[in-house]
């Protein structure tokens, strides 16, 4: 039996980061794909065919915070080239700050047929106790695992993002720690899908539904950069007024994600602010606690759910607001009815 090839894609972040000539200026991501995975000692892993065939491909080397959904793009891109070349999975490293957001754009998006582990690291190559080799480890064994491999073909699994040996569904993990190595977690009753242990993936919990969008396709070749749409995400506060809301159509946003309180509440006197700007582009209504369900049919003085529902705002179901946001982008790119693409409670 041949072995099983892997492709890794890098992005820069943590994992490549090392300290600069100046000691003082902090670290920055320097390092490429292949130095990242050395520390992983994928040639040491048994799998069927023996150690995997890895490739690299360094597509960026930024920080986390400025990875753009066009670098996503260019990674689906890849990752398509990939699986045409024969991998059977892939891994893509990055920085954590927006590991999480990047895995659920190319959960939606990922055609390929090949699975793709999403990792980094939150302790940098130079520290005692750097992750980031461990990290590439368990997303190695992640995305060449059959099982992974039939989860993305058929698109109900087509990222993973995986941590300190945690396999998370990218629809519902986020980065809930500043610098714990363990930063990465899923909302109550969700959790991780799935574990390493001795290099083998445990994998008990799977989602049952595919998520595909019609007519979200990243197009074969790169057009010319024309600015994406611009969402707003608007979190709302104790004696919030969202006078804010009222300048987002000027400034040039094309729709907007209200992160509302409890169930997807704001408060009675910006009611008809909420209104207006529903009026004007698309407003998903979410919950700024980050786990559950939107409320949809619970309370129904003005302000809750059921009133914002019937002025035209769209529940974004089990949707933490950030990936609302992410979306709501990608529908208005791709020319989507934003109320199709919000997943159902």
């Amino acid at each position: 039996m041949s072995a099983l090839r892997l492709h890794v894609i890098a992005l820069g972040g943590t994992i490549a980061s090392v300290p600069q000539q100046d000691s003082s200026s902090g670290v920055a991501p320097t390092i490429g794909a292949e130095q990242i995975v050395q520390a992983a000692h994928l040639d040491t892993l048994s799998l069927p065919g023996g150690a995997p065939v890895v490739t690299f491909e360094q597509l960026a080397q930024v920080g986390s915070g400025s990875i753009t959904l066009t670098h996503l793009f260019e990674v689906v891109r890849s990752l398509r080239a990939a699986a045409d070349a024969g991998a059977d999975g892939a891994v893509l490293t990055q920085g954590t700050d927006t590991l999480e957001d990047s895995a659920f754009v190319l959960s939606l998006l990922n055609d390929s047929g090949i699975p793709v582990a999403l990792t980094g690291a939150m302790r940098n190559p130079s520290l005692a106790g750097a992750d980031g080799g461990a990290n590439v480890r368990a997303a190695a064994l992640t995305a060449l695992d059959p099982r992974m491999r039939e989860l993305a073909a058929d698109r109900r699994l087509a990222a993973s993002l995986v941590f300190t040996d945690e396999v998370f569904d990218p629809a519902s993990v986020t980065k809930a720690h500043t610098t714990s190595v363990a930063a990465f977690s899923a909302g109550l009753g969700q959790g991780p899908v799935g574990w390493v242990s001795e290099d083998r993936l445990v994998l008990p919990h799977v989602p049952a539904e595919p998520r595909t969008v019609s007519g979200w396709e990243v197009p074969v070749d790169p057009t010319d950069p024309a600015p994406l749409p611009r969402v707003a995400l608007v979190e709302v506060g104790l004696d919030d007024d969202l006078a804010l809301l009222d300048g987002l159509a000027a400034a040039g946003y094309s729709g907007c994600v209200l992160s509302g309180v409890g169930g997807g509440h704001v408060p009675e006197t910006t009611v008809r602010r909420v209104e207006a700007l529903a009026a004007q582009m698309p407003v998903v209504l979410a919950s700024r606690t980050g786990a559950g369900a939107m409320l949809e049919r619970t309370y129904g003085y003005p302000g809750a759910e059921i009133d914002l529902l019937g002025r035209g705002l769209v529940p974004a179901g089990t949707l933490h607001a950030r990936k609302a946001r992410l979306a709501l982008i990608l529908a208005l790119q791709f020319g989507t009815d934003a109320s199709t693409v919000f997943p159902a409670r």
